[in-house]
């Protein structure tokens, strides 16, 4: 097999993705757990663990873009079509999917490396889930009810998805690179000062590290598919990590190995679990878990046909919007981070009140109002 810029990208994509699952194994980073955190106990540490992966993530990423060492505004998240249904429907039903199935989907990832039959079974329903969203049989529900949702920001005079591109749109100031380093600057600072605000998050070491390892990373994901990647030859997509399409795409090239291609997307998935995997065989905490009984069953596998459905709708999961899409400072992955939050913090309130035997639409209604009055879950 010839060794291609190609084969380079994918290598480099499967080191960073091995740092990322032991990084991720080792500080228990989990977007699900840090909602859940939030939610049941007012505990802001994980939360605040993502959020500061997040504002770093954007600080290298707007520096490579305005620097002109790589063209992020090539990627999916800052084109001019605007799936508004996407994320908003499917942001919420991947949030809904991840607190059934335990976790998104990297962590999902993560817990495969460590034995979980639970989550390898949760994977594979959404590799399938996600590959049938992408080219499948839920591909036409997609084109038929979501698409047509999508709004075209150049018909109205915005140039892509960008912050500072919406900004100038709708104020009519030009979007220069003073404007747009301002505006990413000025975002990285607030998320970045506001999870070190967090006294959970400042008291445990673990969280920090994996906020800062995992913004790192992702910028390396940057630099990795946009600058060590750039090719006119043999020119691969510039992209960062992400998760769900890739878990689709991964079951696909391994059932069609000799008529595939690896890829980034493909390397990083397999790193994840591969780092995960080694962290749980070096701290011997690799255990076999498996199903509790048939309710557990049944959320988990509701919970990998809903994430791999809404995270292709929302084009990205926690860390293909919520931060990789984020560094972009794209508006729509804004949108699917927090309608992937509300859909996992308004499920967690639901199953809080159906144990108290409330009936489904009522522990709706009460989850609802204890979103919109979050005083009330304080009680």
């Amino acid at each position: 097999m010839e060794f291609s810029n190609l084969h380079l990208v994918a290598g480099l994509g499967f080191l960073l993705a091995v740092v990322f699952g032991a990084v991720a194994n080792r500080t228990n980073f989990c977007t699900m757990g840090a909602v859940s955190d939030w939610v049941n106990m007012g505990l802001k540490g994980r939360l605040g663990a993502w959020v500061l992966a997040m504002g770093i993530a954007i600080a290298g990423a707007q520096i490579l873009e305005l620097t002109g060492l790589v063209d992020i505004g090539s990627s999916i998240y800052r084109t001019t079509s605007f799936g508004l249904g996407g994320y908003l429907i499917g942001g919420l039903l991947f949030g809904i999917g991840m607190t059934l199935g335990g976790g998104c989907g990297q962590r999902t990832l993560v817990r495969v490396g460590t034995g979980n039959l639970k989550s390898l079974v949760v994977l594979l329903v959404l590799a399938v889930s996600a590959y049938m969203t992408l080219r499948g049989l839920f591909a036409v529900l997609r084109v038929a009810a979501i698409e047509p949702m999508t709004i075209d920001l150049q018909a109205q005079g915005i140039a892509d998805q960008g912050l500072a591109s919406v900004l100038a749109g709708w104020t009519g100031i030009e979007a220069t690179d003073t404007v747009r380093w301002a505006v990413g600057l000025a975002v990285a600072a607030l998320l970045c000062l506001w999870a070190f605000s967090q006294k959970a998050l400042r008291d445990n070491k673990d969280n920090i590290v994996a906020g800062v390892v995992i913004g790192l990373i992702i910028i390396g994901g940057w630099v990795t598919t946009g600058l060590i990647g750039m090719d006119d030859f043999d020119p691969v997509p510039v992209e960062a990590m992400s998760f769900i399409a890739p878990t689709g795409n991964t079951l696909s090239y391994l059932m069609t190995y000799t008529g595939s291609t690896i890829n980034f997307g493909i390397a990083v998935v397999l790193g994840v679990i591969a780092g995960s995997f080694i962290y749980a065989l070096f701290s011997r905490t690799f255990a076999i878990e498996t199903f509790t009984d048939r309710q557990d069953m049944i959320n988990h596998l509701s919970g990998g046909v809903l994430m791999g459905f809404g995270g292709v709708l929302a084009l990205g999961c926690t860390v293909g919007q919520g931060i990789t899409g984020i560094s972009t400072l794209a508006l729509g992955s804004f949108i699917a981070a927090i309608s992937i939050i509300v859909g996992s913090a308004l499920t967690m309130r639901i199953q809080y009140h159906r144990m108290d035997e409330m009936g489904l639409f009522a522990a709706l209604g009460t989850g609802v109002a204890d979103l919109l009055m979050p005083w009330r879950m304080k009680d």
